[in-house]
């Protein structure tokens, strides 16, 4: 937030964000959308449920709520409800899907078309590179402000207005930083020490960040020899770079270098290395949504095909992750299908 908003603070640019924000200022659905559902009385949160699977009225094919773990406990409990909606991101929420297979459904909650599961992507962003600007002129400091310093570079490959790749399709962008720093690296000892230790660096960092193709091979699914702290089945993930990412990391580093010189960058080190799947967070597509029920999870509503008051409202529905972060098209997707939900639930469909 750039000024106070609704008890939340203007954000001082302290930093750390990554360590969590005492005054609010950035968007977290836990003091944002779900404090304000609590405040509106029509919400009531559990804390410390783990929830293990959905509950099936076998009968009508329809779910009737979930069973979840007490977390201090250990105890399981019943939740039921006219209509049943798993958010709990991607990954956990294809875990509750298969760990809630039955007779009905012995592939897993949802899987008639034996496409849960599959079609895993994320984002690649382990290409890129960094500089130094030694006339930069000013002081470091240990505790002042950094965040203002972030910038981002919008999609620039294989655009209808940019240059095209012959190696792979789709793109990416850059996120990048900037940082005014000690010269924690200096030679020497004593006085020479000192005086090199406050020399400034001055370093814009860019890396990439791209588009994952989404492909049947790279999965997850239930690990039957291994469960969690709360007894609830893992899941397995099988994840690799395809050659598209590999040739997009590649691209990453040599743009990222073309980009630092470009802007009179000394000492340029650029970096490809191999994607770490996990290293973004932000892994989607593995309940994807379709028009055709042999061939997806989903409808666009994010609606089961298969059971009519289950809703998969998270990345889950992705057919594929643009190399923009999902959250805004995870709201605005989850706004669009809760206004289908409570149309349905009006006329008596659910």
């Amino acid at each position: 937030l750039t000024r106070p908003l609704n008890g939340r603070g203007a954000c001082h640019y302290c930093g750390p964000c990554e360590r969590g924000c005492q005054t609010r200022s950035y968007f977290n659905s836990a003091f944002t959308t779900v404090a304000d559902a609590v405040q509106s009385g029509n919400c009531t949160l559990i804390s410390n449920a783990m929830v293990y699977r959905v509950l099936m009225d076998t009968d009508r094919n329809r779910a009737r709520g979930v069973l979840y773990i007490d977390r201090n406990t250990r105890q399981p409990h019943e939740i039921h409800a006219r209509a049943v909606v798993l958010c709990a991101q991607a990954q956990e929420s294809v875990r509750i899907l298969l760990n809630s297979a039955s007779q009905q459904h012995p592939n897993g909650l949802g899987n008639s078309s034996g496409v849960l599961g599959h079609y895993l992507t994320a984002h690649v962003r382990t290409g890129g590179g960094s500089g130094e600007f030694p006339t930069f002129d000013a002081k470091p400091s240990l505790g002042g402000p950094k965040r203002p310093l972030g910038f981002y570079v919008a999609r620039f490959r294989n655009t209808n207005t940019s240059t095209r790749s012959k190696n792979f399709l789709r793109g990416y962008g850059f996120e990048g930083d900037t940082e005014l720093s000690f010269n924690w690296s200096a030679p020497g000892f004593g006085e020479t020490y000192k005086k090199t230790l406050r020399d400034p660096r001055a370093q814009v960092s860019v890396q990439g960040f791209g588009e994952v193709l989404p492909r049947w091979d790279n999965f997850v699914e239930v690990d039957d020899k291994v469960v969690d702290h709360y007894g609830i089945p893992v899941l397995k993930i099988h994840m690799s770079d395809g050659a598209n990412e590999q040739a997009m990391i590649k691209d990453m580093a040599e743009s990222a270098g073309e980009l630092l010189q470009a802007a009179g960058a000394k000492n340029i080190r650029t970096f490809a290395n191999p994607s770490a799947p996990r290293w973004a967070v932000h892994e989607a597509g593995i309940a994807r949504m379709g028009s055709d029920p042999n061939k997806s999870v989903l409808t666009q509503f994010q609606q089961t095909h298969d059971v009519r008051n289950l809703f998969v409202m998270d990345a889950s529905g992705f057919t594929s992750n643009p190399c923009q972060n999902p959250t805004l098209t995870i709201m605005a997707l989850c706004v669009r299908s809760c206004d289908y939900l409570m149309d349905e639930m009006k006329r008596g469909n659910i």
